[in-house]
């Protein structure tokens, strides 16, 4: 057995977010899977110093779209690298897919859907294609951990302001089922699962307004993992203490 540590962040510019310093927390924790979202870079633009510990392996997936989305994985944990295409079929540079042991892990940036009704019928169109390929992966036997910025607060205990939001891509009814259907296919929301219904836990916040000191926040990134690894979670939590980005890090530690 062995207690492994997972970092999820959608960092909004990992170039900017470096030059913040506020990246240096991760070298001073353990962190033996790190996922970032929205990284706005192609690898040979990533500072090759970025970590003081150097992860043996990285895997960078930039979006064909240049300056946009962009996802990468570090972990010293030997695995098997992809990027998912058949689900990204825009080539946005959205998952980092990684296979090590009987685990599939999935490093996410789910497209955000508020831009218009064609963006918001791609995003629901990814997130049955994302599932179907869960599912496949799971009849095969794997178990699967789930990261990343979802771009949608399931309940109305996951934003600040829901009534406001009804009508608002990220918090729609058709979004919302996603979520349901995601869970009731046998995974499991990890802060829910061991927060139960703490509210006023946030992972983003818009840059206006000073949302971010007021709380005024959504709870969009998430950890799930399919449900045979239920009993193997130990901690899973928000660290809304971590700045740099118009998101926190969260974070799941699994006994694995």
């Amino acid at each position: 057995m062995a207690r492994l540590s997972f970092i999820s962040w959608n960092v909004n510019g990992i170039r900017a977010v470096e030059k913040k310093g506020a990246l240096k927390w991760i070298d001073e924790e353990s962190v033996d899977f790190l996922g970032l979202q929205e990284i706005k870079a192609e690898a040979e633009e990533i500072p090759e110093s970025i970590f003081e510990k150097k992860y043996k392996f990285q895997s960078i997936n930039a979006s064909s779209n240049k300056g946009q989305s962009g996802v990468a994985l570090y972990t010293d944990m030997k695995g098997e690298a992809s990027c998912c295409a058949h689900v990204d079929i825009l080539d946005e540079g959205r998952i980092n897919e990684y296979h090590f042991g009987s685990i599939a892990y999935f490093n996410v940036y789910f497209p955000n859907g508020q831009r218009d009704d064609e963006r918001l019928e791609y995003k629901m169109a990814f997130y049955e294609r994302f599932l179907a390929h869960l599912l496949e992966l799971r009849q095969q036997g794997k178990s699967i951990i789930v990261c990343g910025d979802v771009n949608t607060a399931h309940h109305p205990i996951d934003l600040a302001r829901p009534k406001a939001n009804e009508k608002t891509s990220g918090f729609l009814p058709m979004e919302r089922a996603w979520q349901d259907k995601l869970l009731a296919s046998g995974f499991i929301d990890t802060f829910r699962h061991v927060h139960g219904d703490v509210p006023e836990r946030y992972s983003w916040w818009s840059y206006r307004a000073g949302a971010r000191g007021k709380n005024v926040g959504w709870r969009i990134d998430y950890f799930y993992v399919s449900d045979d690894l239920k009993d193997k979670i130990v901690d899973a939590d928000i660290l809304d203490h971590i700045t740099g980005s118009d998101h926190c890090p969260v974070k799941l530690v699994l006994e694995i």
